[in-house]
């Protein structure tokens, strides 16, 4: 499996954000997004997910243009309802996916909130909604991670978890994209440096 993208460029609000930037990551592999506030690392990533509209440039997956059939989106947001319970939102997102992966409990169990999966998602702490977030990725199967910012909130011990979890989908033939300011639990294949802010 190989993921693409050859002469990319985004543009927002009449902006160029960047142009011309190109990445090549493979079957196990991790691709760190780096740069400062505004240099357009979470633009890159919705740009790839499918999200965004390339101004130029394309992205594929072992030559096809539909990534975002392939690919979660783990953004800053946690993309939680806060009226459902824990465990309610991540069936939500199993059904939505429609990918067979961990069941929803287990997920939790992984990343160490099975014991809160009855409470409602509003009241827990900006950790421990970040590591619900990060289940959400295994509770449907999909080969390409995009994360932004995905230490963002957690602890030591929730890091070395996310640490755990990324090495298992690369062992597993995943890829991963990763947006950081940190250097990520996993050390990174590649880095792609986005340019300074304008």
């Amino acid at each position: 499996m190989r993921l693409s993208a050859s002469g990319l460029a985004a543009v927002r609000g009449g902006r160029t954000i960047f142009a011309d930037r190109s990445f090549a990551v493979a079957s196990g592999e991790i691709l760190a997004l780096t740069g400062p506030n505004g240099s357009g690392k979470t633009t890159m990533l919705r740009v790839v997910a499918g999200l965004l509209p390339p101004a130029a440039g394309a992205v594929t997956l072992d030559g096809k243009d539909d990534v975002a059939q392939a690919a979660h989106f783990l953004g800053y947001l946690d993309a939680l309802k806060p009226a459902l319970t824990v465990l309610e939102n991540l069936d939500f997102w199993r059904r939505i996916f429609r990918s067979p992966g961990l069941p929803p409990l287990d997920a939790l169990d992984r990343v160490g909130l099975a014991d809160l999966a009855d409470l409602p998602a509003g009241i827990l702490s900006a950790g421990q909604k970040r590591r619900v977030a990060i289940a959400r990725l295994l509770v449907s199967h999909r080969p390409v991670w995009l994360l932004d910012e995905p230490t963002t909130a957690l602890d030591s011990e929730a890091e070395r978890m996310l640490g755990a979890l990324i090495a298992e989908h690369l062992k597993a033939g995943g890829i991963v994209l990763a947006a950081t300011h940190r250097p990520l639990p996993v050390a990174a294949s590649a880095t792609l440096s986005l340019g300074r802010a304008a």
